[in-house]
């Protein structure tokens, strides 16, 4: 009978005792703070491990997708009307960007490289082939014709010459050639002037099978937060903010660096060479990729916003005060001269009167805006889509016959759209953070729930118990055989 009423005591004091350890493991945050910290061991560059062949070597296909503007009424857009074009593509590359000449510095805090990016085109996912013709703005002799607008001399001998080649305000041109280069002929002659300048013009010329210098990245051995941050570029300090002079703000490198552990009030910080400049952005909503949990970030109307909306877009105002208005960033300067804006794709989320200046622009928010989605246990990269256009400032210039009565506009080329989604591989990695996650976060409920059931069985034992000890010798027979 002692031995019996130990066992339902033992039964009551450890269901006492995993209510009490339960309760407080809850309070305290000890497991998720433990799964935290084990997380953050492992997010660090240094040779071997995970992190750093991923960092070296993205596993994830990226894909870069360009959409152009082929022009369907040059004639009337010369005599003043509205600019007709028609969205042509995408035209898809495989994109390659590999961490090289990779060194380590400071005992390891730091590390050195180059980023090369090399495109592939893919025909199979393109809508034809790199030799489709695409008729668009003549960009080479827009850039000339604003440079020496003002200068009639030699303004009305470039006219001259260009007559004497056809050359006019549009173009026609494949899609290899605008992309990658070609020769053109009115700055071939310009070369003779200026013998510094360059004769083949492309969109993104020179930008295949190169990188755009060095970079300088905290490893995140003294700080988990600090995992594949910039610290420099080509000498560069990473805090340098945008002038119009070097066009040098960075923070971030190659689509983006994140803190490895997010929530939801964290600003990701991206550099685009595109732009010139970092972009950031702002938790929208979750998401979930492949069965991986995520939160949205995307950049925020204040980034292309009008310098009255935000302040810091002053620097992309060229010249100074000169500002054309929100969803608009003036990026010449980091373009030689040319006229280029950058935009989001069709003018999306940019006043509205520069779509209304163009027939077939369509801005839609799930096609045209940029987005990022990013697992917020391990900071990893789930999926990404920078989505960017490219467009040309065109007005009339007296001085140049070849531009008509065109209306002044801001005129689509092309935009761009580089994605990626994390692969198979690491999809099944992270599922095995997020099973040990979930079951280490869950020990304190387990611990709740078999101290309730163990409860449970000490009060049915105890009620037990209670039957009086006397009731036995009653039912006794009050004689015996």
């Amino acid at each position: 009978m002692l031995l019996k009423s130990c066992c339902i005591y033992s039964v009551g004091v450890f269901s006492l005792l995993f209510l009490i350890t339960g309760i407080s493991l809850v309070l305290s945050n000890v497991f998720p703070h433990f799964v935290q910290s084990m997380v953050e061991k492992e997010i660090v560059l240094k040779n071997g491990s995970e992190a750093f062949e991923a960092w070296e070597n993205p596993p994830a296909p990226i894909y870069m997708q360009f959409y152009f503007f082929n022009v369907t009424n040059p004639l009337e857009v010369l005599d003043g009307e509205r600019p007709a074009v028609v969205e042509i593509g995408p035209y898809t590359y495989r994109e390659y960007r590999p961490m090289e000449q990779v060194n380590f510095l400071d005992n390891g805090t730091k590390v050195s490289a180059v980023n090369t990016k090399t495109y592939i085109f893919q025909r199979n996912m393109s809508r034809g082939p790199e030799s489709d013709l695409i008729r668009t703005v003549n960009i080479p002799a827009m850039t000339v014709m604003e440079k020496f607008k003002d200068e009639s001399f030699v303004a009305s001998l470039i006219s001259s010459y260009m007559k004497s080649t056809d050359e006019g305000l549009f173009t026609t041109r494949t899609v290899g050639e605008l992309l990658w280069g070609y020769e053109d002929s009115l700055l071939k002659a310009l070369q003779t002037v200026k013998p510094e300048l360059d004769d083949v013009f492309g969109l993104f010329y020179k930008n295949n099978a190169s990188n755009d210098g060095d970079y300088v990245f905290f490893t995140g051995q003294q700080n988990y937060k600090d995992f594949a941050r910039v610290d420099t570029w080509n000498g560069k300090s990473s805090l340098n903010w945008w002038s119009s002079d070097e066009c040098n703000m960075i923070n971030g490198t190659n689509g983006a660096s994140f803190h490895p552990v997010i929530t939801k009030n964290e600003t990701l910080y991206m550099f685009s060479s595109d732009l010139c400049r970092s972009l950031y952005a702002l938790y929208e909503e979750d998401v979930t990729v492949k069965g991986i949990p995520g939160y949205r970030f995307v950049p925020p109307s204040e980034v292309f916003a009008n310098l009255t909306v935000n302040p810091s877009n002053a620097g992309f105002c060229v010249p100074p005060g000169n500002c054309l208005g929100s969803g608009l960033l003036n990026v010449s300067p980091c373009k030689q001269g040319a006229p280029i804006i950058m935009s989001p794709p069709h003018f999306y989320q940019a006043d509205e009167r520069f779509a209304q200046d163009v027939f077939g622009m369509k801005p839609n928010k799930e096609q045209h805006e940029t987005t990022i989605d990013i697992n917020p246990l391990t900071g990893f990269l789930l999926r990404a889509a920078k989505r960017m256009q490219v467009n040309v400032y065109v007005e009339k210039i007296p001085t140049f016959s070849q531009t008509g009565n065109v209306r002044t506009v801001v005129f689509p080329v092309v935009y761009l759209n580089e994605s990626v989604v994390i692969d198979d591989a690491s999809v099944g990695k992270l599922q095995v953070i997020t099973v040990e996650k979930n079951v280490v976060g869950n020990i304190p409920f387990m611990l709740i729930g078999l101290g309730i059931v163990l409860g449970g069985v000490f009060m049915f034992l105890m009620c037990r118990q209670k039957v009086p000890e006397s009731t036995a010798a009653e039912r006794q027979p009050l004689l015996s055989s």
